[in-house]
């Protein structure tokens, strides 16, 4: 990936997110896509720690997101993520 931030933040500022993505898809982009910043990925490390009970599931919980908003990235919705259980 290219052009891409992975950003780690204490929570959302207003919603109970584990992570968010911020750009624009690649399946989106035109010839004419230059001069952007770059796409942000964020990981909200108070939520996922909240859920988790150990350290196991707080590390799954981060793979499922970091895949879940890299996912995004490239242009697969949350509907294609639920049929693939990536939701």
């Amino acid at each position: 990936m290219d052009n891409v931030v992975v950003l780690v933040e204490d929570r959302h500022p207003t919603e109970n997110l584990y992570g968010l993505y911020h750009g624009v898809a690649l399946t989106e982009r035109t010839s004419t896509y230059a001069g952007y910043l770059p796409d942000t990925i964020t990981i909200y490390r108070r939520p996922i720690l909240a859920m988790a009970h150990t350290v196991d599931e707080a590390r799954d919980q981060v793979a499922t997101t970091v895949i879940h908003e890299v996912a995004h990235h490239f242009g697969i919705d949350d509907d294609r993520l639920d049929e693939l259980g990536w939701a």
